[in-house]
């Protein structure tokens, strides 16, 4: 019973309860920050082809799995997204080799259709470049906007602890001129009643 006691008496701290409206604040701050830096880097990249997150650099292959798909028909490590249908329809030939385009055009586009399901699903796209999800990438993107929001956040936690110290030194000055005016007004009473 002890063990439940002491759990309730911590749990129905103040400094618990705090702490827990503050997480739970500063997870819908951390929403808001989140929603200003992707506003901000769209405003300030909005020349710069894929953005942040075109951003990436693939480091080379270490082994056989990290090479990509299919190598040799241009299915490496990374590919242009402009390049995807013509990627697939290669993937297409050689999954298909008896399909004819021409003559059997419908089977043909749904061919194309799940070759690129096939690459889309082992590819991620960063800016305006697939990369090859088995590839070790360092997504530079990803770190410049992590160091933005952090600082975003620093600063706006700078001003809000700012202004808090302001308006505590502002209101222990004015408690101090309020106790400095009622204090000598206090001592007077008692010495009059002494005098008589």
């Amino acid at each position: 019973m002890g063990f439940f006691k002491d759990f309730k008496a911590f749990i129905s701290r103040g400094n618990v309860l705090d702490m827990a409206v503050g997480v739970v604040i500063g997870n819908a701050f951390g929403a808001i920050v989140t929603a200003l830096v992707n506003i901000l880097l769209s405003v300030c990249l909005w020349g710069v082809p894929g953005g942040l997150k075109g951003l990436v650099t693939v480091l080379p292959a270490a082994n056989n799995m990290q090479k990509g798909m299919n190598p040799g028909i241009g299915l490496g490590q990374k590919f242009a997204a402009s390049e995807l249908q013509a990627l697939g329809e290669e993937l297409a030939k050689i999954n298909y080799p008896n399909l004819n385009p021409t003559t059997d055009a419908a089977a043909w586009t749904t061919a194309v259709e799940g070759a690129k399901g096939a690459i889309l699903g082992k590819y991620t796209l960063h800016g305006s470049t697939y990369t090859y999800n088995m590839s070790a990438v360092i997504d530079w993107g990803a770190f410049i906007n992590a160091i933005i929001s952090f600082l975003i956040i620093a600063l706006v936690l700078f001003i809000i602890v700012r202004a808090a110290n302001k308006a505590a030194a502002k209101r222990a000055e004015f408690k101090a001129k309020i106790d400095a005016k009622t204090a000598p007004a206090e001592e007077e009473a008692p010495a009059e009643e002494a005098a008589e």
